[in-house]
């Protein structure tokens, strides 16, 4: 195989040591690559110490380094090493480039988009096992896409892409490569959306005249996209994709997970693919029925008669979490953490279906602007606070159901390491107050 001689005997520097540095670095090793490695949390580094890989400060020695494996978490402008890497940026290579490489006959699915790649990846991997395929779902979900066992063994590759692991990436070639939406967010680390859409963007540059590309007929920078096939900068077949689905689809599709307007539009995408892969409609349904949600992304975690708690935690921009506003009425909302960096709130839509909302977290001063001309709100500070102030709030409401909804519309790491921590904690502390009946005489 021509990439087992691409890397033997060359000097290869990893740069950040998390999860995908040390699955890089297990490829690289195995590949007869020399591996130098690097990260500049100490604590890490007497890590990669322990598990017998080299430490060292590559970027001294001048032109010791043939390539540089960046792990997607890392921004080239802000880190230390930064001079080392625009100078050596055609060096650079990624866990991406890796995986295409390893895997270059295979066919694979790409799916990127600011929200909904998971979810459209997971509904994908369902209809594909569903009509009896050899399918495994990679990337920017659970474990990195070299982490996997015996992945070259596998028919189908879904693959979630992050802007953050294209940043870096060479141009990628995937027989369907879906953009489900963009809006903003990144904007710290990519400036502007025309670099976040640019970015996005790269997922059809290699394509070819027999790979389809899927974009999002809703989305406000579609005609940005189109423009690009029809002066022919990308080749590959352009499906697009809007919310309405076949009739006769929606009347068999008996799962209320796709009731809402986000989790359709995802459906759709996930339909065109399986289509062109000719999947049968009566596969397609059985698929869809026995469907679950992933978990933290509008997941229900307790009901009655009286309250409705929704774990959205996922939800870490506005945009993230109005999909869940639109879904849900009387809403009692918790929202904070750390925000986006120049998010846009637009409540008009949503503003009647909240009744009140509960800010925590350590940035409530954005969050107290954002919403305070147009929801009556309370700040709490932290979510058991919250619990406890909508506790107190429904007891003298109507005898209608309401909504608990944590839909952050921020990232969790001013109180949380990640969306799931916080996610789980939240449901721990619902189960606690409301399931033994506690609840008004449930």
């Amino acid at each position: 195989m021509e990439i087992l001689q691409k890397y033997r005997n060359k000097k290869i520097a990893i740069y950040g040591m998390g999860i995908t540095g040390f699955s890089a670095a297990k490829i690289l090793k195995n590949l007869k690559a020399k591996v130098y490695c690097w990260d500049d949390d100490i604590k890490i580094r007497k890590k990669i110490t322990k598990l017998n890989y080299k430490v060292n400060k590559f970027w001294i020695e001048k032109n010791l380094i043939d390539k540089i494996v960046i792990s997607p978490g890392i921004d080239i402008n802000k880190c230390k090493i930064k001079k080392y890497l625009k100078k050596n940026f055609k060096k650079i290579i990624t866990d991406l480039d890796l995986f295409f490489e390893l895997n270059r006959n295979a066919l694979i699915i790409s799916i990127t988009g600011t929200n909904g790649k998971s979810t459209t990846c997971k509904i994908i991997e369902k209809i594909l096992k569903t009509a009896g395929l050899k399918v495994k779902v990679v990337g920017n979900i659970g474990n990195p896409i070299l982490y996997s066992k015996n992945v070259k063994n596998k028919n189908i590759f879904i693959l979630e892409v992050s802007s953050y692991q294209l940043e870096y990436s060479k141009p990628i070639r995937s027989k369907h490569a879906a953009i489900l939406n963009v809006t903003p967010d990144h904007l710290e680390r990519h400036k502007n959306m025309e670099n976040y859409l640019k970015i996005k963007l790269k997922i059809f540059l290699a394509q070819n005249n027999s790979d389809y590309s899927y974009i999002n007929l809703k989305n406000k920078y579609k005609n940005l996209i189109k423009n690009k096939f029809k002066r022919k900068r990308f080749k590959s077949k352009l499906i697009l994709i809007n919310k309405s689905l076949p009739n006769f689809l929606i009347k068999k599709i008996n799962n209320k997970y796709f009731k809402s307007t986000a989790n359709l539009e995802n459906l759709h995408f996930a339909y065109k693919i399986a289509k062109k892969l000719r999947i049968s409609d009566k596969i397609i349904i059985k698929a869809l029925n026995k469907f679950k949600g992933l978990p933290h992304r509008q997941e229900t975690v307790f009901l009655n008669k009286k309250i409705l708690c929704i774990n959205d935690s996922k939800a870490t921009s506005y945009d993230a979490s109005l999909q869940s506003l639109l879904n849900y009425n009387r809403i009692y909302w918790i929202l904070g953490g750390y925000p986006k960096y120049k998010d846009h709130f637009q409540l008009n839509k949503i503003r009647k279906k909240i009744i009140k909302a509960y800010i925590i977290g350590k940035n409530t001063n954005f969050f107290v602007k954002k919403i305070k001309n147009n929801i009556k709100y309370k700040v709490s500070s932290n979510i058991k606070n919250a619990i406890n102030d909508i506790y107190k709030d429904i007891k003298s409401s109507q005898n209608v159901r309401s909504t608990i909804l944590l839909s952050p519309a921020a990232a969790s790491y001013d109180q949380f390491a990640n969306f799931e921590k916080r996610g789980i904690y939240f449901k721990n502390l619902v189960m606690k107050k409301f399931k033994k009946g506690r609840m008004l005489n449930v």
